[in-house]
């Protein structure tokens, strides 16, 4: 008579909830690393103090990925890495006086975006349509922060902070969208949303 395998219990919830804290913890960790590497990733504009970054592209991509729980906590960590004095802003720079500057509107309203965006994507499937609309919603958000703080900011008129604020950045914003879906449809199923 064979000895009995030894019979292998299933992880308990404190176990499962580990590895799902932790899974959630290095992704949250990787989106915000990618936030800050799009801000590093800066193109400044002739009309105004607002460059072309990555960061709102990875800001997009964190909510498609990891929702809205993880998504908030990656860009909140980012927001308060750069805070603490860490080079993780657009160009490398960092402090109050980039959060409360004429670009500090954009970096709140990434709190909006990924929060838009990763609202419906914590559900299992995320259809084409949603995540057009979220996209869209959050840009919308962002830009509808981003936008009158400049003006206030600039104490300029709603052309001059629309010319430097806004309407530079539509076409890039289109792009981003449609990357942003077309990478989400590939490699979302690899990720758990719905931190």
């Amino acid at each position: 008579m064979g000895q009995a395998k030894p019979f292998k219990s299933l992880p308990t919830l404190k176990e499962a909830q580990t590895g799902v804290d932790l899974r959630m913890t290095v992704n949250v960790a990787l989106f915000t690393a990618l936030i800050i590497i799009g801000g590093y990733i800066s193109i400044p504009l002739p009309v105004g103090p607002v460059p072309i970054v990555l960061a709102d592209f990875f800001v997009m991509v964190t909510g498609l990925f990891l929702g809205w729980k993880g998504g908030l906590t990656a860009v909140a960590l980012y927001l308060f890495l750069g805070l603490l004095g860490l080079p993780v802003f657009a160009g490398g720079a960092s402090g109050l006086a980039v959060l409360f500057g004429p670009t500090g509107g954009f970096l709140f309203g990434y709190l909006l975006l990924v929060g838009a965006v990763g609202l419906p994507a914590n559900k299992e499937k995320l259809s084409l349509g949603k995540a057009l609309t979220a996209l869209t919603v959050g840009n919308l958000l962002l830009y509808s922060v981003g936008v009158p703080w400049l003006k206030a900011v600039l104490q300029c008129g709603w052309g001059a902070a629309m010319a430097a604020g806004l309407v530079p950045f539509i076409p890039g914003t289109v792009i981003k969208i449609i990357v942003a879906v077309a990478l989400a449809r590939v490699l979302r199923p690899r990720f758990q949303p719905g931190y």
